[in-house]
This record gives structure tokens, C-alpha cells and sequence, in this order.
């Protein structure tokens, strides 16, 4: 793995937390704002959009440079769509970009040939 596909990847990483979180706080907002007079939506909704944007922008980015098929593609841009999916799609890249350091440590040492 090249040094662009890896920092594709660790952009992605980053801001699957955040988006999620912002996802769930937005829901919380909404809920609040229909039984109190708090109304914080407006606010939630445009930090949520716009790291709603930056995981999409991210996620074409990676999916770019790492080739990935189409149902790889389509997991990740569900789990952006789901209220705590960013979490799981963290966790997955943050194991597969630990995964891809391994196997460029090993090729560099001849440990194997791929």
C-alpha cells in the first residue's frame, strides 16, 4: 500500500467517529426539540452535514485508491448511514490499515512475495 491510499484510508478512519457521534447527537437534538424548547437542530444538522460530506468525499477518495469492489464500496457508505455505523467502519479501516502496515513490513523484509 502506498503512502496516498494509506492516508486516504486514515482520512476516512477519522472522520467515521465524529460523523457518527455528530449523527447520534443530531437524533438526540431532534427528540429534544419536539419535547422541550431547546432547539439546537439547526446547529447539530449543519456540523452533521458537513462531516456527513467529508465522509462521502473521503470515502470516494479511498474507494479510488484502494480498488475496492463494489460491495466493499456499498458497506462503507451504508454504515455512513447508519446512526452508529461510523463506529464499526473505524474499528474495520483502523484493522485494515494495521493489517496493510504488516503485510508492507513483511514484503520489505522478504518475509513473503505479495
Amino acid at each position: 500500500m502506498d503512502i496516498k491510499t494509506a492516508t486516504a484510508l486514515r482520512r476516512l478512519r477519522l472522520v467515521s467517529a465524529p460523523e457518527a457521534v455528530s449523527f447520534l447527537l443530531l437524533l438526540v437534538c431532534s427528540v429534544l426539540k419536539r419535547t422541550t424548547d431547546f432547539n439546537a437542530v439547526p446547529v447539530m444538522g449543519m456540523v452533521h452535514g458537513v462531516l456527513f460530506i467529508l465522509y462521502v468525499l473521503f470515502w470516494v477518495d479511498a474507494w479510488n485508491r484502494t480498488k475496492w469492489g463494489a460491495k466493499t464500496a456499498a458497506f462503507y457508505f451504508i454504515l455512513s448511514v447508519l446512526p452508529t455505523g461510523g463506529f464499526f467502519a473505524e474499528r474495520k479501516l483502523k484493522r485494515e490499515a494495521e493489517n496493510a502496515v504488516i503485510a508492507s513490513r513483511a514484503r520489505q523484509e522478504g518475509i513473503v512475495n505479495a
